[in-house]
C-alpha cells in the first residue's frame, strides 16, 4: 500500500498530478484545488490510497489525513466509487461533509456530480456517527477555522515558498472577506488565497 508520497511536481493539470519520488513518476488523482496549489518543479506531499482492481491500479491522494479518511469512508458506501468521492471531496471540505450527515442534509451530496438521490441519502446514512461536525455557534466554530482550514492553508503556502508572513497575512485577509463556509474549507480557502496572492507571485515569494 503506498499511503503518503512527497516529492517533486512534474506535472499538475486539473484533477491530478504527476510526483517524482525517486525518479519514478507516480500519477495521483486529487482534487483540483490541489492540483492547482503546487507548481511544476516544486516539492509536494500528499497523503494517498491505492485503488486496485483488475485491470488497473489508481492512486489517490489528499492534502490533509481528514481528507484522505473521509474519502475511505465514502468508497465504503453503497453507489459511491473513487471518482464520485473525490468529487465530494473537490465540492465539499471534510467539515461541511460532517455537518452535512449531522443534519442528515442528503441535498448538499446530490449537488455533487455523479451523485443521485439514493446515493446521496446512503452516504447521510452510512457515515452517521463515524464523522464528527464541528460546533456551528460563532464562538465555537472561529477557533476551528483559525486552527483547522487557515493552518492547512497557510502549510501549504509556505510549502510552494511564500514566506510565512506574506502567506499568513494573505489567509487572513482572505477569511475576513469570505463567507463562514468559504473561510472553514481547505480547499476553497486555498483557491482564494491563491487567486489573492496570484497579481504579486513574485514580490511576495520568500526570496
Amino acid at each position: 500500500m503506498i499511503s503518503s508520497l512527497r516529492g517533486r511536481v512534474l506535472v499538475a493539470a486539473g484533477g491530478s498530478v504527476v510526483i517524482d519520488v525517486g525518479g519514478v513518476g507516480f500519477h495521483v488523482n486529487t482534487t483540483p484545488a490541489f492540483a492547482l496549489s503546487t507548481r511544476e518543479g516544486h516539492e509536494a506531499s500528499l497523503h494517498t490510497t491505492l485503488i486496485v482492481r483488475e485491470d488497473s491500479l489508481t492512486l489517490f491522494g489528499f492534502a490533509t489525513r481528514d481528507e484522505l479518511d473521509v474519502f475511505e469512508l465514502l468508497i465504503g458506501v453503497t453507489g459511491v466509487g473513487p471518482k464520485s468521492a473525490l468529487g465530494v471531496l473537490s465540492s465539499l471540505s471534510p467539515g461541511q461533509i460532517a455537518e452535512a450527515v449531522q443534519r442528515d442534509d442528503d441535498a448538499v451530496f446530490r449537488k455533487v456530480s455523479g451523485i443521485g438521490p439514493k446515493t446521496a441519502k446512503l452516504i447521510t446514512v452510512s457515515l452517521a456517527g463515524k464523522v464528527i461536525a464541528p460546533p456551528t455557534t460563532t464562538q465555537q466554530a472561529a477557533p476551528i477555522v483559525a486552527g483547522g482550514a487557515a493552518d492547512s492553508v497557510l502549510a501549504a503556502l509556505t510549502g510552494l515558498g511564500w514566506s510565512e508572513r506574506v502567506a499568513a497575512e494573505a489567509v487572513d485577509e482572505t477569511i475576513a472577506a469570505a463567507s463562514d463556509i468559504e473561510a472553514a474549507s481547505v480547499p476553497t480557502l486555498l483557491r482564494l488565497t491563491l487567486a489573492r496572492l496570484g497579481p504579486a507571485q513574485q514580490a511576495g515569494r520568500a526570496r
